[in-house]
């Protein structure tokens, strides 16, 4: 196993201005991914614009645990999130 391996959790703004939180190795790809309709039953369904946010992680145990907590807030508290981030999303 490759333990240089950097892990990923990221959000991604929809067009219904909904937010989505994923996992990744490769931001950029897995976007790319999304835009095709190839991801996430979510995406396909509330079109990707951006991705508004990324960070980095060691393991993949963090990442999908950043992934899991950030998914299961409210709307309220991720738009709070992802202000503390410096990312300030127009409602």
């Amino acid at each position: 196993m490759d333990n240089s391996q950097t892990y990923y959790f990221y959000v991604l703004l929809c067009a219904d201005q909904s937010l989505y939180g994923g996992f990744t190795t490769d931001v950029a790809k897995r976007f790319a991914t999304h835009l095709a309709g190839k991801g996430a039953k979510y995406t396909r369904a509330h079109k990707p614009l951006r991705v508004l946010y990324s960070e980095a992680f060691d393991s993949k145990h963090d990442a999908l645990h950043a992934e899991w907590a950030f998914k299961h807030q409210s709307r309220q508290k991720k738009l709070l999130f992802l202000k503390k981030h410096g990312i300030q999303v127009k409602i």
